[in-house]
Parts: structure tokens; sequence; C-alpha cells
């Protein structure tokens, strides 16, 4: 059986855990992880979650430079099932949006979607403006999933991981991949 592979991008939106937690899952189950993080990324990486890239390296199977256009990962020919960005800045909304592919994880988001692949985006803003909106919305027109960071609260969470969690079971969810991550909604009250 051929191994799965998907594309993470990380951005500096605020939300790094849900990142880390996402690619501790994919890690789990031996998914084989492609992870390309900007600049602010990095830096909210590490006052969010007071980790480095290093510490990313344990859950990521491949690190790329996000100033490195011709790493695999940009070209249509390295063949992935779907790209996750998350947490997912405006900057790189609008980027994707408009078509500007003006580093690595762009570049990445831009070959997804030209290759009719899988893009699930994960905005973490509040509120959002109209340009947002706009931009968001000429994304879905595309195909693209996108799954705000707004965590359900039915499932009765006692912790932030169980918040997390809900979030990035929603995430598996778009990919069909299989988790406990929270408990679903059976209809009963």
């Amino acid at each position: 059986m051929k191994k799965r592979r998907i594309i993470v991008g990380i951005t500096g939106a605020s939300g790094s855990i849900y990142a880390l937690t996402f690619l501790k899952i994919l890690k789990s189950l031996d998914i084989e992880t492609h992870v390309v993080i900007t600049h602010s990324g990095v830096n909210v990486l590490q006052y969010e979650c007071d980790i480095t890239i290093n510490d990313i390296k344990k859950y990521a199977s491949y690190i790329y430079d996000v100033d490195n256009v011709g790493a695999a990962i940009a070209s249509g020919s390295f063949l992935s099932e779907a790209m996750v960005i998350l947490p997912c800045s405006m900057k790189t909304i609008a980027s994707i949006a408009s078509g500007v592919s003006d580093n690595l994880l762009t570049r990445a988001a831009d070959v997804t979607i030209k290759e009719d692949r899988k893009l699930v985006i994960v905005p973490r803003e509040t509120p959002f403006s109209a340009i947002h909106l706009e931009n968001m919305l000429k994304l879905t027109r595309l195909g693209i999933k996108i799954i705000p960071a707004c965590p359900g609260f039915y499932h009765k969470p006692q912790t932030v991981d169980d918040i997390v969690n809900i979030m990035v079971g929603k995430i598996c969810d778009q990919l069909q991949i299989e988790h406990n991550l929270f408990t679903r909604w059976t209809g009963d009250m």
C-alpha cells in the first residue's frame, strides 16, 4: 500500500498549537509529512509553544526552507495527497487567493490548487474583515476547504488540549484520517 503524504504549512498566525498537535497525530499514524514554516511562523511557534524548528523536526518527515522555491513541494510532479496550512495568516490567504507565489509555502499551495489536490486552510484571525471574507470566498469557490479555528463545545472540553483536539479532528475528517480526538455529536441532549 502506498504511504500517505501530506504537505503542512505553518504561518505566523496565532494558533501554533494546532499545527504541533496535527503533526504529532500524523506522525503517530505514520503519515509522511512535508513541512514548510514561514519566518514569522517560526517566531510564533517559539513564543506560543516554546519550541524551535528543531523540536518540529521530531514530528515532521521533511522540513523545507520557506525561501527555497526550488524544493520538491514546489513542483506539480511531487505527488502529495493534500496540503494543510495551519494556522494560516490573512497575508498567506491573500497571497494564495491572488496567485502570488512569493515563498515556498504559497508556491506549494498554488501547485496544490493547479493540480486539483485537496487544500485545507485554517485561518486564525478575529474579527474577519470584508477583505478576509472575500479572499476566503474566492478560495472556497475553487474547492478549497476553509476551517476557521472556531472549536465547538458540544463535546464538553475540560482542557485546552480538548479544545485543540476538536479542531485537529475536524481537519483530519477533511482528509479522511480516522481518529478519536473528540466525541462525535450523537443528537442526544
